[in-house]
């Protein structure tokens, strides 16, 4: 048996970057900072920060995209995955990212914004919404699994 489970907490480091492919799916990615604090052997509080790439995929990638924002907590719920390119220069590189199946917003970093950031966003031309994405009206938005979030559940 294997099994490929990532499962972190931690704070945006910049709004989510939300796009939809070409074939009309959605997808956002966004980085998460974590850190561990500790003693080491003198005593002498440690602390070392890492940084998490995440992508989120259909419904979930629109919510996240919609209401996350830079220093908002969250907990992603995912899998591993690494892909690799060949850069301008020849070289290959890899990327480790996280493949969120499950996402919940924590708290927003103080002073942070508690309105949903779709606007402000397509400001920034960082989220190409679509015609399904009915955020005025705060409508749902007919998910392809029954089992995914409904905006009407999200506690905001």
């Amino acid at each position: 048996m294997n099994l490929n489970k990532a499962m972190i907490i931690g704070r945006l480091t910049k709004d989510p970057e939300g796009r939809t492919t070409t074939s009309g799916r959605s997808v956002t990615s966004f980085s998460v900072a974590t850190n561990r604090v500790w003693s080491d052997a003198s005593g002498a509080k440690q602390e070392a920060t890492e940084y998490h790439n995440v992508v989120l995929w259909g419904r979930l990638a629109e919510i996240a995209a919609q209401y996350l924002v830079k220093g908002q907590e969250v907990y992603v719920e995912g899998r591993l995955q690494t892909r690799s390119w060949e850069g301008q220069d020849g070289v290959k590189r890899y990327t480790t990212e996280i493949i969120g199946d499950n996402m919940q917003m924590g708290s927003k970093a103080k002073g942070g914004n508690t309105t949903p950031r779709n606007d402000d966003a397509e400001r920034k031309g960082n989220f190409t919404s679509s015609p399904s994405m009915a955020t005025d009206s705060m409508e749902p938005i007919p998910a392809d699994n029954p089992d995914e979030i409904k905006i009407e559940n999200i506690p905001f």
